[in-house]
């Protein structure tokens, strides 16, 4: 299936502009996320307290969180959900041995004329969430490194720089986003992000192995030409995957909690990964390519 007839982009005519863009924006996320805004970790890695409550009547956020604060339970961050009466509450863990589903019980119990439930309360504390930033950095990192040893042994040497370049900025991008914005980041993004490189990944592979193919064909033609003619041999077949994975994305923005936090991660790591495989990968092969014609004639 075609939805675009056949074309011809000049596509690395634009990569200087494309690498422009992103190390401008690459620069502006390290900023963010090391010396100003920061990011915004959910319970998972600093440790503390969600609870999801329901109550039978209505109440606001402004008067939870007062609750908590006469209470001495900190500044608690207080969502309320797409249900009706239904509030998420973050909160740093209590002091104390004593269960924490029935202190906050004991705390929700104050307000007058209101009954709820609790239908979730789940606690970290701060060592393990120092231990799981520790090992989801781990695990973005070594597939990473694994996939630049997966692409060259397939390919070369060369393309396996420009997959894992263009994978750490889909993640970068997609993190800077993250700071900026400052959306939570929880277990499930990291989900989203190894997501994200599984998925631009795919992309890139498709597109290396068509320039694989007309390099056989094409073999007196410049490294250049061959990649513009793959990328859009492979255009037609990219915009549809994007699209249809961007649709499916986007409908599940719309649901509460951490599927639309996931949902968010996809759909900068759809739009960014597409990207990234025509403006970064290939233009990164090229580039190695020649530097290593030059070494040679030298």
């Amino acid at each position: 299936m075609r939805i675009l007839k056949k074309t011809n982009i000049n596509f690395l005519k634009y990569s200087k502009l494309a690498a422009t863009i992103s190390i401008s924006f690459l620069t502006i996320s390290i900023i963010s996320v090391f010396f100003v805004r920061g990011l915004n970790y959910g319970i998972d890695f600093k440790g503390g307290v969600l609870v999801q409550v329901r109550f039978e009547n209505s109440i606001t956020t402004a008067e939870l969180r007062s609750i908590f604060a006469q209470n001495q339970m900190g500044d608690a961050i207080i969502q309320k959900s797409n249900e009706t009466n239904e509030f998420l509450i973050r909160l740093e863990k209590p002091e104390g041995s004593e269960n924490i589903r029935e202190k906050i019980s004991n705390i929700l119990g104050s307000v007058e004329n209101n009954s709820f439930e609790i239908r979730k309360a789940e606690q970290v504390g701060p060592k393990i969430g120092r231990e799981l930033r520790k090992k989801a950095l781990l695990a973005i990192i070594s597939a990473l490194f694994v996939i630049g040893i997966y692409i060259t042994i397939r390919f070369q040497f060369r393309y396996a720089i420009g997959a894992v370049v263009a994978l750490a900025h889909d993640v970068l991008f997609t993190l800077g986003i993250f700071s900026l914005a400052q959306i939570e980041i929880s277990l499930s993004t990291i989900a989203a992000f190894l997501t994200i490189v599984g998925y631009s990944l795919n992309d890139t592979i498709v597109i290396y192995d068509r320039i694989r193919e007309n390099i056989r064909v094409l073999k007196n033609e410049a490294l250049p030409k061959v990649i513009n003619k793959s990328l859009n041999e492979t255009l037609s077949r990219t915009l549809i995957t994007s699209l249809t994975t961007f649709v499916a994305v986007f409908v599940l923005s719309f649901a509460p909690g951490e599927i639309k936090i996931f949902s968010i991660a996809m759909i900068c790591g759809v739009i960014v990964g597409t990207y990234s495989s025509i403006y970064i990968a290939s233009p990164v092969v090229v580039y190695f390519h020649d530097k290593l014609r030059a070494r040679k004639r030298s």
